[in-house]
């Protein structure tokens, strides 16, 4: 599940031509093989993984956001090395924007996702990877995300990839995740979230998260698992509780350590390293982004779990539409 901007008033460094929008359709049918952009408020592509093998987390997001008719763009990338103990994250809101599809094309400057044939090839900040799908894409049922009060997001992925290049100057392998989500959601002002995607040891890909309004009330809790033939379906009655936190030094509070649970699956999920915390100063937006580990049951069997958490803190001061 991806971030977006709280900053969408700040529109002067859009160079885009205007593009129009259309209302959130929660009727709407979606292909599942359409990561192309959309007339949305908002939307971003979003590309991670944690390599447990390389000691190794990322992940790169490309954002637009149309406001008054002009979009505004901004690419992240975050690299955390568990063997430097190091988190590094790079950002820019300037550079030629290119969205196109079908092949996807989706960057900007350098930075850009690109489809090449069956798989794609992500080049970005100290990343250069090759990602081949091993399930087909799939839309997360009921198709969306969020509720009318928080706003809403279509929510479309490939929940297993995977991924050979380079990282930080050094060869990887492993596996990746790839969203795409659009709508009329902003986060850090009238939304936040907590959100997981897993990797489970008997082929299963797990997709959980809770939606919260602007002052931190859980408004909704759901999932979304991927088969290992690649179906994707709703786990019932899911759960997801916090059992420690850490404090970051712009004040905002992240879950580390997690209880997982539905009918299906309880699960123990915590941290591979607590100071994720990535301010954004293209977004105005406070967000936890890193590794996961965990271990629990999948309808009575233990499994073994991996995979990426992201955990929206807030808007940051001096966002021109954070909370007064």
């Amino acid at each position: 599940m991806r971030l977006v901007f709280a900053a969408i008033l700040t529109l002067s460094l859009a160079a885009c031509a205007p593009r129009a929008t259309a209302p959130f359709d929660p009727n709407r049918a979606l292909n599942p093989d359409d990561f192309g952009p959309q007339p949305a408020r908002v939307e971003w592509w979003y590309v991670s993984g944690y390599l447990p093998d390389d000691a190794i987390a990322f992940h790169w997001a490309q954002f637009k956001v149309t406001a008054r008719g002009i979009p505004y763009t901004a690419s992240h990338v975050a690299v955390t090395d568990l063997r430097t103990d190091r988190l590094s994250f790079q950002e820019q809101n300037r550079g030629l924007v290119t969205y196109r599809f079908p092949p996807l094309e989706i960057g900007q400057g350098r930075w850009k996702l690109r489809q090449e044939g069956s798989a794609y090839t992500l080049k970005a900040e100290s990343i250069d990877v090759r990602l081949t799908p091993t399930k087909p894409n799939v839309i997360h049922p009921p198709g969306y995300s969020g509720t009318a009060e928080v706003g809403r997001l279509y929510y479309q992925s490939n929940t297993r990839m995977t991924l050979e290049g380079t990282i930080a100057g050094r060869p990887v392998k492993g596996l990746a995740w790839l969203d795409h989500q659009w709508g009329d959601q902003l986060a850090g002002t009238a939304a936040l979230w907590d959100w997981f995607g897993l990797h489970l040891s008997n082929g299963v890909d797990l997709m959980v998260y809770r939606v919260k309004d602007g002052r931190g009330r859980v408004v909704q809790q759901f999932g979304s698992f991927v088969d290992p033939s690649g179906v994707a379906r709703n786990p019932t009655n899911v759960q997801l509780t916090p059992m420690r936190t850490w404090t970051s030094s712009s004040s905002h509070t992240y879950g580390t350590a997690w209880t997982l649970s539905a009918d299906e699956f309880e699960l123990q999920v915590e941290a591979v390293r607590e100071d994720q915390e990535l301010r954004s100063r293209t977004t105005y937006v406070a967000y936890w982004e890193g590794p996961m580990k965990g271990r629990g049951r999948w309808r009575g069997e233990p499994v073994e779990v991996v995979g990426m958490g992201e955990f929206v803190g807030g808007a940051l001061p001096g966002s021109p539409i954070a909370p007064r």
